[in-house]
C-alpha cells in the first residue's frame, strides 16, 4: 500500500488520542502508515506517552494552541505520504478504511478531497455525515446529508458533495501541493469548507464515500451553546463568504447576516437569558467589520 500520512491534532485529550492510535495499530503497519501527532498547546513534551501505541509515530509539540487549521498545517508540512488523511483525534477507524479511500481517489482523478461516512461512536448505526448539500452563499447555510438517520446501507456509494467533513478527509499530496494549506485565520470552524473552495479553484471536486466509515466520538446531544463556539461560528461564517465570493454576493450576505440572522440569534439568546452567547454573536460580527481587508491566502507550497 502506498504510504499514507495520518495527521491528528491533540488538545489535552491524551486518553482519546491513545484510543485512536490503538485503532490505527490494529489494522495498519508502520511500513504503510505514518502518524503525525500534533500536540497543540502542550505544556510539556509527551512523546514518550504516545509513541508506544504506534511504531511509525512522529510527535510534534506546539506550546501554542494553533487551532484546528494551524495544528493540521504543522503536521502536513512534515508529511511524507502520497496520501494525506486528516483525522480527528476523537475518531476510530476500521480495517480497510485507508485502502478504500485510496481506491476511490485512484479511480477518479477529479476527486480532490474525500470524506467517508461518519457514524457516532456510541451509536454505531446512527449517521452523523453522509455529505453536504450545496451552500446558499446569500445565507451561508446548507444541510448535512443523512444526519441522525439510521444507517441501513442507504449511503453505501460515492458521490460528489458540497463539502468534506473535517473529522476525516483524505487527499493526494500532489493535489494538496497545488491547492495549499488551510487558512489559519479561521482557527476553529469553517476551515475545512474554505479548504474545499481552494481545491475547487484548482479544478478538483469534493466527494463523499459510504464504502467505508469512521466512528466519531462527538456526542449526539452535544450542546450548541458555548461562547467560544458561537463566536467562531458567527465570525467565520461571514469570513468564509467574504473570502470566497464576489462583491455582490458578499454585500447581499452581509445585509442578510447583519440585519436578519444575527439579530434573530441575539434576540433568541436574550430570551433564554444567555447573555454571554448574545455577546459572542456581537463579538463575532464586529470582528469582521474591524478586519475589513480580506484575509490572505495562507496556502503555502508544500516542498518535497
Amino acid at each position: 500500500m502506498p504510504l499514507t500520512s495520518i495527521i491528528t491534532v491533540n488538545f489535552h485529550q491524551t486518553a482519546v488520542t491513545i484510543a485512536l492510535l490503538e485503532s490505527i495499530g490494529k489494522s495498519y503497519h508502520a511500513a504503510d502508515v505514518e502518524v503525525i501527532l500534533v500536540d497543540n498547546g502542550a505544556g510539556q513534551d509527551q512523546a514518550d506517552v504516545f509513541k508506544p501505541y504506534f511504531e511509525n509515530l512522529q510527535y510534534i509539540r506546539s506550546p501554542e494552541n494553533l487551532g484546528f487549521a494551524g495544528g493540521n498545517n504543522l503536521g502536513i508540512k512534515q508529511a511524507k505520504g502520497d496520501y494525506i488523511l486528516l483525522l480527528n483525534n476523537d475518531t476510530e477507524i476500521p480495517a480497510g478504511c485507508l485502502e478504500t479511500m485510496q481506491a476511490e481517489l485512484d479511480d477518479n482523478k477529479k476527486i480532490g478531497l474525500l470524506s467517508p461516512l461518519l457514524l457516532y461512536f456510541d451509536q454505531k448505526d446512527l449517521v452523523q455525515y453522509a455529505g453536504f448539500t450545496p451552500l446558499n452563499y446569500i445565507t451561508g447555510r446548507n444541510e448535512i446529508i443523512g444526519a441522525f438517520e439510521q444507517d441501513r446501507s442507504q449511503f453505501n456509494e460515492s458521490y460528489a458533495t458540497g463539502f468534506c467533513h473535517g473529522a476525516a478527509v483524505m487527499c493526494r499530496r500532489a493535489d494538496l501541493s497545488k491547492a495549499g494549506l488551510m487558512d489559519e485565520n479561521y482557527f476553529l470552524y469553517y476551515e475545512e469548507l474554505d479548504w474545499c473552495e481552494k481545491f475547487k479553484r484548482i479544478g478538483q471536486e469534493i466527494w463523499f464515500t459510504g464504502k467505508t466509515r469512521v466512528y466519531h466520538k462527538e456526542s449526539v446531544s452535544v450542546g450548541k451553546g458555548s461562547p467560544l463556539k458561537v463566536y467562531f461560528n458567527t465570525r467565520n461564517r461571514m469570513l468564509f463568504i467574504r473570502k470566497n465570493t464576489g462583491f455582490i454576493t458578499t454585500l447581499l450576505f452581509s445585509l442578510y447576516f447583519t440585519l436578519i440572522a444575527c439579530p434573530k440569534a441575539i434576540f433568541g439568546y436574550l430570551l433564554q437569558k444567555q447573555n454571554n452567547l448574545a455577546k459572542a454573536v456581537l463579538k463575532g460580527l464586529w470582528w469582521n467589520f474591524t478586519h475589513a481587508k480580506d484575509s490572505k491566502n495562507l496556502g503555502w507550497a508544500i516542498t518535497h
